[in-house]
């Protein structure tokens, strides 16, 4: 283990539960219950507080085991798509967290049940079973180019895992995008944050997540800029398309939110096409506007003014 994160964890978590993600089952979840897994946020602990469990931790946490086996959990990604590495965090476990564990992924079409997936048999290894430390974020890179649509964490023999991060990019399945206007920029229609130029208080990732923000920190927001530069955030799109509509979500940003924004696209020429002029935004609100171009466009960049946060940008669009 590293003191510095891995360049993967740049990337959105696909399992996450803001991203629609889902922890379908676990042969066990006796101490704390399985959802944890992927709940937002880092895990939690305050010292001394005792439930109908025993000590309540923010994670999942399994019996202890008086028989040889391991146990596992499933998690259904709420995009799927390509693994590029995963986070096994056992945060606060000391004392009861697993010695080992491992990561396998299946990619199945439809609404497959809980024992059907418990009974599949072309679960295909991402991470080799491998050491974990106690209170420690365990990073693995995953190499398969891909797609998946669910992993299961195994934990050799038992105890507590608190968060389980699946870093990656998102890889739809295409023909739902040819039913009409889809938002080429969404995680889960394959859209990905390349860069930005500060991402200080919470990560651009978020702006391209499903669902609307519940929260300030359910965004991207920038360090208060010192000069006379913007913040900008670049975008890979689904795919080539048409952009006939955007939306700059500045919802619960109130005296932190840009004063203006702009938008522009990347054509098959390499050129920057306008899609936006510089726009007045308004705290807490939703805008929605019509744009008239018919520019095929792959890449976005969007440019703040002079710095703050932003909820959510959907980019809704014909994808060619």
């Amino acid at each position: 283990m590293t003191d510095s994160a891995p360049d993967f964890t740049w990337l959105p978590d696909l399992a996450l539960r803001t991203a629609g993600g889902a922890v379908v089952w676990a042969n066990d979840d006796s101490f704390a219950e399985k959802e944890n897994l992927i709940k937002p946020g880092p895990a939690k602990y305050q010292p001394a507080t005792f439930g109908h469990r025993g000590q309540i931790y923010d994670g999942w946490e399994t019996r202890r085991r008086r028989e040889p086996g391991f146990d596992e959990a499933i998690v259904r990604l709420g995009a799927p798509g390509v693994i590029r590495g995963v986070v096994i965090d056992t945060a606060w476990f000391k004392g009861n967290f697993p010695p080992e564990a491992s990561l396998d992924a299946l990619e199945v079409e439809g609404y497959p049940t809980a024992e059907e997936l418990v009974a599949e048999a072309g679960w295909e290894s991402t991470v080799d079973r491998a050491k974990v430390y106690g209170d420690s974020r365990n990073p693995f890179e995953v190499t398969s180019e891909r797609r998946w649509t669910h992993v299961r964490l195994r934990i050799y023999p038992d105890g507590g895992v608190a968060r389980l991060r699946v870093h990656g990019e998102g890889r739809p399945d295409r023909r739902f995008l040819r039913s009409g206007l889809v938002d080429l920029a969404a995680l889960e229609n394959g859209g990905l944050v390349l860069d930005c130029s500060n991402r200080f208080y919470s990560s651009p990732q978020n702006l391209i997540f499903p669902g609307l923000a519940k929260v300030m920190g359910d965004g991207w927001e920038t360090a208060r800029r010192r000069d006379d530069a913007n913040d900008w955030v670049h975008i890979r799109l689904a795919g080539p398309g048409r952009v006939r509509l955007v939306e700059v979500d500045t919802s619960y940003f109130i005296d932190n939110s840009p004063a203006a924004a702009s938008l522009k696209g990347l054509d098959p020429q390499g050129e920057w096409v306008e899609l936006l002029p510089r726009t007045n935004l308004l705290p807490d609100t939703r805008h929605r506007f019509l744009i008239n171009t018919e520019a095929t466009v792959s890449e976005a960049r969007l440019d703040i003014y002079p710095d703050g946060g932003l909820a959510r940008l959907r980019m809704f669009g014909d994808l060619l």
